[in-house]
């Protein structure tokens, strides 16, 4: 059961990226040694909303990419870990990946899935689901 994640109570705004496909050099056994396999990963951002503190005072919020999370940007920092090498487990890489979404100190909340698309022939795919706050990387 997924929880929401934007709430203008909270001021939370809700970032995602769906579906992004990847080859990557992921597993432990031989046979993912070989070479890439698809990969399937889905990010969730929970948002500082500065547009919904804005709007109990003032209009929306200023029109401008630097005011909020880029999820452009954060799609291609996660290509380039994806592209970087070998990464035995799917729990080791969205780990990785949720300490990239959380270096932006207004993302409050980083729900990070990574699936493998072809482990099994009768199953669309395995993998697994984490979440983390700022306050998860600092007590590591």
């Amino acid at each position: 059961m997924e929880t929401r994640i934007a709430s203008a109570a909270r001021a939370l705004r809700h970032v995602f990226v769906r579906d992004l496909v990847l080859p990557a050099r992921i597993g432990v056994h031989p046979h993912e040694l070989a070479g890439p396999q698809p990969i399937r990963i889905n990010l969730d951002l929970g948002v500082e909303d500065d547009g919904a503190r804005a709007r109990s005072r003032a209009p929306v919020g200023r029109d401008e990419l630097a005011r909020v999370v880029d999820y452009e940007t954060l799609a291609a920092q996660v290509r380039a870990l994806v592209a970087s090498g070998h990464v035995r487990l799917v729990e080791t890489l969205a780990e990785r990946i949720a300490e990239i979404c959380l270096s932006d100190r207004r993302v409050l909340l980083a729900r990070v899935r990574v699936e493998k698309l072809t482990v099994f022939a009768d199953a669309a795919s395995a993998g697994v689901e984490i979440e983390r706050r700022p306050s998860d990387l600092s007590t590591a």
